[in-house]
């Protein structure tokens, strides 16, 4: 019992300093700041999308990005049982981005499969945390590549 309480609280020493943070917990490789988006495309994914690229809004750097997006979400059917009816889902996401200034473009697309649920409300309310989940997903891609091609 001692030794597991001594091992349990070596853990939490060595963890607590062995200097892991998240690694987009920090802005510290972000000089430039997102001060508008100009959305179009699947309400859900842009709401989601906004929300992830506020916190690189920051007024006091110089290096202002301007970017026009539409996002494209597609559920299409990918398997069926023998009687037909749907077992599973394939969501797709693609978001392009226009960088105004540099007429860059950045497509960034996701893909996954979802099984069906019996229950329609269940079903709904996972497809829009992969939503979430995809929206995330393409913030994390766009910031990266924005740090990469300054």
């Amino acid at each position: 019992m001692i030794k597991k309480k001594n091992l349990f609280i070596f853990f939490i020493f060595f963890l607590t300093n062995c200097g892991f943070y998240p690694i987009y917990s920090q802005n510290a490789n972000v000089d430039f700041s997102i001060e508008e988006i100009n959305y179009r495309g699947d309400r859900d994914i842009n709401n989601f999308l906004k929300i992830n690229l506020n916190k690189y809004k920051n007024s006091k750097i110089e290096n202002k990005i301007f970017i026009d997006s539409e996002s494209f979400y597609k559920k299409n059917i990918f398997t069926k049982d023998g009687t037909g009816k749907i077992k599973d889902y394939k969501l797709e996401v693609e978001v392009i981005f226009l960088i105004k200034g540099t007429n860059k473009k950045i497509k960034i697309t996701d893909k996954k499969i979802m099984k069906s649920y019996e229950d329609k409300i269940e079903e709904d309310r996972y497809e829009k945390s992969i939503k979430e989940n995809f929206a995330s997903s393409i913030a994390n891609k766009l910031i990266i590549e924005l740090i990469i091609n300054k």
